[in-house]
């Protein structure tokens, strides 16, 4: 037989016996080795099916996807639950273009995912920005205050909704309770991104819930913090805020018209470990967690997140299921620390940057990773890096100039320019790091000499940076 190379590749990782502190929740298929619900794992080829006699119809359930959903309803606390098969961006897509009509005004924080900006596109609405509270030493996008939104809501009061992304890729919950309060306030629609949020319901340790904090439409990803397979999602809706009918169109418009069974099983069992086992297991994962966090200070050589960013008024909350783990006493950067525990000791992190390395952990790690963790961070502490990391260049996170809407980007002439010599010029492309996918620069904004000095920092230092054509990021593509 001919080799398959994704597959082949697939199936060597899975030899590996890799330890994951990287997404998708169930680790790598660890959970269901503890919760095989019915030999779940053995039949999972044999369930892959389409719409027949039987099984519904995802876009106009009746039947069996109408109980799932109705389930998850009831277990998550929203008024109603989609399913979704084609990822959270589908959810991102649909809920915005939903609360909206084209040409209306939408208030967007700027830490988003690309998807928020996309949806603008397709939706042809004008962003309006407002940026987070940054960490710049780390280059992290912290929290949102209540009053940066209340502000841009008194400068735009034409605008239709108000989108957060609660908690960030890095565990930051801003005080979405106020934001909510302040939004409704002034008769606006709140839709918020909690794609690395699905698991807060869990235990009253972590922060609330986007649905207890008022929002109005929720965004999850299932597969990221709870054991659902890779691009499975759901979206919850309370109030009447939202047009429930719009939203079923708009969700049909955006998800595939054959939905997968596979996923959509993934979501039900996702909700029957969350509901049955969920509070028990979260809560032995804090335990271990706490413990983990206080064996490794006792090194000295290691700094997690929450020693370094309590204290800053836009966070309310830091979700501990979340480890960033920094080096930097050792002068040990966050890139080389992620390929020392991935070829030394077998262990994958989430993503890395030059401060340090983040963790995602789940209710699907047990002590050992926890302790092979631990191992490892002990073994790196005894290395003593080469690297100053105060000589990273400042970035201000000052919104670019907007003089066209993504849209009008993005039918406009466009022209390759060196990156170099490309201040003053209206982009055409995204400057994205990656991960989490937050941009620096979207199409329609003007280039600044700080983006261009930025933008080369990361690549020098090995940052992945995602949007432009040229994959050496000698070029960028500018309006004409």
């Amino acid at each position: 037989m001919k080799q398959t190379p994704l597959l082949d590749k697939l199936l060597r990782l899975q030899e590996e016996n890799l330890t994951s502190f990287h997404v998708p929740g169930h680790k790598n298929g660890k959970i269901f080795n503890k919760i095989n619900y019915k030999n779940f794992k053995e039949v999972l080829p044999n369930i892959d099916t389409t719409e027949i006699i039987g099984t519904d119809y995802l876009h106009n359930p009746k039947e069996v996807i109408k109980k799932a959903q109705d389930r998850a309803r009831e277990v998550f606390k929203s008024e109603a639950t989609f399913f979704l098969v084609n990822g959270s961006t589908s959810g991102i897509y649909s809920m915005i273009m939903a609360a909206t009509s084209p040409g209306d005004k939408i208030i967007v924080a700027r830490n988003c995912h690309q998807s928020v900006i996309n949806a603008t596109i397709l939706g042809d609405l004008t962003p309006i920005y407002l940026y987070p509270e940054v960490d710049v030493y780390r280059g992290m996008a912290l929290g949102v205050l209540p009053g940066e939104v209340k502000k841009r809501l008194l400068e735009h009061p034409d605008a239709k909704a108000v989108v957060i992304t609660y908690p960030t890729y890095d565990g930051f919950a801003s005080d979405l309770k106020e934001i909510a309060k302040i939004v409704h306030q002034h008769e606006k629609v709140l839709l918020v991104d909690e794609a690395h949020g699905a698991h807060l319901g869990l235990s009253e340790k972590l922060p609330m819930t986007a649905l207890e904090c008022g929002a109005d439409a929720v965004v999850q990803s299932t597969h990221k913090t709870l054991p659902a397979f890779t691009q499975s999602s759901m979206l919850h809706i309370q109030g009447n805020r939202v047009d429930v009918e719009k939203l079923k169109f708009m969700l049909k418009l955006h998800q595939s018209s054959s939905p997968s069974y596979l996923l959509m099983a993934s979501l039900d069992l996702a909700v029957t470990i969350y509901e049955d086992r969920g509070r028990q297991l979260m809560q032995e994962l804090l335990e271990h967690i706490e413990n983990f966090k206080n064996k490794v200070k006792k090194m000295g050589q290691v700094t997690f997140l929450e020693d370094v960013v309590m204290g800053k008024d836009s966070i309310k909350a830091i979700d501990s299921t979340k480890l960033w783990i920094s080096m930097q006493q050792n002068k040990i950067n966050g890139h080389y620390l992620e390929k020392e525990l991935r070829n030394q000791y077998n262990i994958q992190m989430e993503l890395s940057n030059r401060y340090g390395i983040l963790g995602i952990t789940s209710i699907a790690n047990d002590e050992e990773d926890f302790q092979k963790l631990y191992d490892a961070l002990k073994g790196i502490s005894k290395q003593e890096g080469e690297e100053t990391l105060q000589k990273f260049p400042f970035f201000s996170y000052v919104l670019p100039k907007q003089i066209f809407t993504p849209k009008e980007a993005l039918y406009k002439e466009k022209k390759q320019v060196p990156l170099e010599k490309s201040k003053g010029y209206v982009s055409g492309e995204y400057l994205i790091p990656y991960p989490p996918g937050i941009p620096i620069l979207v199409p329609g904004e003007v280039i600044e000499e700080e983006v261009i000095l930025h933008a080369r920092s990361m690549v020098k230092n090995g940052m992945k940076v995602l949007g432009l054509k040229d994959h050496q990021w000698k070029t960028i593509e500018v309006l004409v």
